[in-house]
């Protein structure tokens, strides 16, 4: 079984199969920002880490067996990974929930959602990509086959540090490929865990390496090197694009999702009291640390009055505590820097002219005084200029624009740079499909919101990023595809005159 000395101790860098510390031997304090308290002590790589990190994913790659392993065998990896991650259910929940802050049930949820992505990459892997292409000539063999894209460094956000790796190990082990993963160096336990796991699953050294740093410090040595051939990356657009700029250099595929900020459309025939709950949980799960949050409310005018004010009611009876108390429904933010960040944001919408209907403030229980908690929010009458409806503000804050046509709901739920995710509640099935063709966003909820599955992928248009994780694609981002002719029956070809 995993013990906290295992994670919350050095040393916790894998790097080429063995548990090694940092080479200039620093190290950053892990707080839970429930209360401030240290709950682990991690190596902090340097940029000498992250080379030899890439080194052995190189190394392993090129020279070893991993790429040319078969099929079968790297399924059975998968599928051991998933037994060991369902043994250690009970402690990665509670260790996701101490980093991150958010409630222990959605963290069972999280371990729960991991297991099944390796289960599904391993079904997957046995199905098969290849394929015979019919060339019309008898003599003539044409396959097209998938193979390992080669070295990927793995780079996740903080909010969902464990879901959002296994979204990018699985398929990666899945396809062949080698990698460098890196966690978030603020919420990194939960990965230093899953590799522990691969480690006993018997994942063959160089692999998979981790590594845990900012990304001011090693992220040019994972991102600007012609020895990665991938870099899967989660997180901010600002990061994003300096990291698509240093793969350009090398030509370098990247995949990126870089979030969103997504409308959640509601019409005046859609069942009211589920359109409610759904907005209220859309905008304030995690405390709105989601990257496909519904923190965008468009409503119909005609029940705009009606529907804010049930919202509002629902949001003050929200219980924000720790994450391991069993009685609160929604955590901190993930640190006091994060929540200053929010803050500054709520004072944007005040000064906006935004009417603040509740939140907007710290709780006052002297309970949750030691913690980054926040009050759920909720600003009125927005409009589309104001940057608390245009920018991701990843806090519990929930923004309300009103419309009267369909067309008005259309435009405004397709104004923004982003289009990762929206919702739309009505009655009218024909209503309902017009809105899903028609907007930008790419995944679009039709009377729900906020659920996944591993086998349809994710990921957005615009900001939102390139490429997609999950589903079949999600496996092909980590694949090279290949077309091999062969001629059965050689024989001169007669282009040139013979002398």
């Amino acid at each position: 079984m995993l013990t906290d000395d295992e994670l919350c101790c050095p040393p916790n860098l894998y790097i080429d199969g063995k548990w090694v510390n940092a080479l200039g031997g620093a190290t950053r304090d892990i707080v839970n920002p429930a209360d401030g308290t240290v709950i682990g002590t991690v190596d902090e790589a340097d940029r000498a880490d992250a080379v030899a990190a890439v080194a052995a994913a190189r190394a392993a790659f090129d020279t070893g067996d991993w790429p040319r392993t078969p099929v079968s065998e790297r399924i059975g990896f998968l599928l051991r990974i998933a037994e060991l991650l369902e043994a250690e259910r009970d402690y990665l929940a509670r260790i996701e929930t101490l980093d991150t802050g958010k409630t222990l049930r959605e963290s069972y949820i999280d371990v729960d959602d991991v297991v099944s992505v390796f289960r599904y990459y391993a079904h997957l892997a046995a199905t098969g990509a290849d394929r015979l292409v019919d060339t019309g000539d008898p003599a003539i063999i044409s396959r097209v086959v998938r193979e390992p894209v080669g070295v990927c460094a793995l780079i996740a956000p903080w909010n969902y540090p464990l879901l959002q790796m296994s979204w990018k190990i699985a398929p990666a082990l899945a396809a062949g490929c080698t990698m460098v993963a890196k966690p978030s160096e603020v919420t990194p336990l939960s990965t230093i865990a899953l590799v522990r796991l691969i480690d006993r699953a018997g994942v063959p050294p160089g692999v998979v390496n981790l590594i845990q740093s900012s990304g001011a410090t090693v992220g040019s040595a994972l991102t600007d090197t012609p020895d990665v051939d991938l870099i899967s990356f989660t997180g901010g657009a600002a990061t994003g694009e300096i990291i698509a700029g240093n793969a350009a250099k090398h030509i370098t595929r990247v995949a990126l999702e870089l979030g969103g900020k997504n409308p959640h459309i509601v019409f005046p025939d859609a069942d009211f009291d589920s359109a409610v709950d759904a907005v209220l949980t859309g905008a304030f799960l995690h405390s709105g640390q989601v990257c496909s949050a519904g923190t965008r409310l468009i409503v119909h005018e005609s029940i705009a009055d009606e529907f804010v004010a049930a919202l509002a009611v629902r949001a003050r009876g929200i219980t924000v505590g720790p994450g391991l108390d069993p009685a609160s429904e929604t955590g901190p933010l993930v640190s006091q820097a994060h929540r200053a960040k929010v803050e500054a944001y709520v004072a944007l919408g005040i000064a906006g002219g935004a009417r603040l209907v509740t939140g907007g403030a710290r709780p006052d229980d002297p309970a949750l005084q030691a913690g980054s908690f926040y009050l759920p929010t909720i600003f009125d009458h927005c409009h589309r200029s104001m940057r608390i409806v245009q920018e991701e503000t990843f806090g519990p804050i929930l923004t309300v624009e009103r419309f009267t046509t369909d067309a008005e709901a259309l435009a405004l739920g397709n104004d923004t740079a982003y289009g990762l995710a929206a919702g739309v509640r009505t009655a009218d099935p024909a209503r309902a499909e017009r809105f899903a063709r028609a907007l930008r966003h790419g995944t679009v909820w039709l009377n729900d919101f906020g659920y996944y599955t591993p086998a349809a992928e994710w990921g957005g248009f615009g900001r939102s990023g390139i490429g997609r994780e999950l589903g079949p694609s999600g496996l092909a981002e980590y694949q090279e595809t290949k077309h091999i002719w062969l001629n059965t029956a050689p024989a001169v070809g007669g282009w040139f005159t013979h002398n």
